[in-house]
């Protein structure tokens, strides 16, 4: 990959999103990475802000990763309030909708022209202990194939759907046996599949899951 190339990379002081970073980097990209001190994506002024200073210091945008997220809680379903949902819905279903519209102007003058939304399995599985995240990763799931069609041919739009890529101390052996693979998997494992998604120019509306087999258990 060409080092002319510039990544925006949401939720890069998290695990999933640091290692993607990291690769992005490796792979020859320029990768401003944003933690939540760099502005609340479910603030879309805040997003508009981020994704302008993410141009203004790389020279330019051909990729935004957006791995951020919050809300992943596990909690009965009586107990969620208002505040749960929302913060659930908030950086991950929001901040992917305006991340993606404030980033396709410049999106659109890129020859490579690539949003990737780091999903989650539990948009296809019914979690009860973690409705708002289960739903609010269903929302971006969506988004991924309408930001696809409403932003092509310039712009492609793809997800990546992590399986368990870390576990507790301790529940390694649980959450192992809920794959066909018989493993967790790492965050190396996801930053590959962004890495090929950038080399896919055409794969779009597409969510590669990084699961283990996990969805077919």
């Amino acid at each position: 990959m060409s080092d002319s190339h510039a990544a925006l990379v949401t939720g890069a002081t998290g695990r999933v999103g640091g290692v993607i970073a990291k690769r992005l980097e490796a792979d020859g990209f320029r990768v401003l990475g944003a933690g939540r001190r760099d502005g609340d994506l479910s603030d879309p002024e805040a997003t508009r802000a981020l994704v302008a200073r993410a141009s203004e210091e790389l020279g330019g945008l051909d990729l935004v990763v957006h791995a951020a997220g919050e809300g992943f809680v596990p909690q009965p379903v009586e107990a969620v309030t208002e505040e749960d949902w929302d913060a659930a819905f908030g950086a991950t279903a929001k901040g992917s909708f305006f991340l993606a519209q404030a980033a396709a102007p410049l999106l659109r003058e890129s020859g490579l022209g690539l949003i990737v939304l780091i999903e989650d399995v539990a948009a296809y599985q019914p979690w009860p202990s973690f409705a708002p995240h289960s739903a609010a990763k269903a929302a971006q799931a969506m988004l991924t194939r309408v930001l696809a069609r409403a932003l092509a041919p310039d712009v492609r739009v793809c997800g990546v759907a992590p399986g368990t890529v870390a576990a507790e101390p301790g529940q390694e052996e649980r959450r192992a046996a809920e794959t066909v693979l018989g493993r967790i998997g790492t965050p190396e494992d996801v930053a590959e599949a962004v890495s090929y998604l950038v080399r896919a120019p055409y794969v779009t509306g597409s969510t590669l899951v990084v699961d283990g087999g996990r969805l077919l258990t």
